[in-house]
């Protein structure tokens, strides 16, 4: 599986964006998707994961309520929308494929992961 992330850019504070993640390969569709985020100088974190029907989802604590993640299985999309932007949540983001198909918040359960897209908000 290929990921390819998009959609990242420069947003002040209080804005919005949208990223996306194209899968192609053998069978995106199967897969849970998750995204995560690293920025500047600390470890990559988890920000939120969708299980392969887009049935189940789950969010970090800090973008609980401010970011939604959904797909769509027939284009072979991900996506995160993130609304209410705050400066620390600039960073690099990252999309990833699980095969087991359900949510999972830990780094170490992606077994596929695109090549980042830089989301930075100013204050």
């Amino acid at each position: 599986v290929q990921l390819q992330a998009s959609g990242g850019g420069l947003v002040q504070a209080g804005g919005s964006l949208r990223l996306s993640c194209a899968a192609s390969g053998r069978t995106p569709e199967v897969y849970a998707m998750g995204w995560f985020r690293q920025a500047p100088g600390k470890e990559r974190e988890f920000v939120a994961t969708i299980n392969w029907r887009g049935s189940s989802t789950y969010y970090a604590d800090s973008v609980k309520g401010r970011f939604t993640i959904s797909r769509d299985n027939m284009k072979n999309m991900v996506y995160l929308q993130m609304n209410s932007l705050k400066p620390e949540d600039t960073a690099v983001y990252y999309c990833a494929a699980d095969r087991a198909g359900t949510i999972a918040t830990g780094a170490r359960n992606y077994d596929y992961w695109g090549q980042g897209t830089l989301v930075t908000v100013s204050s």
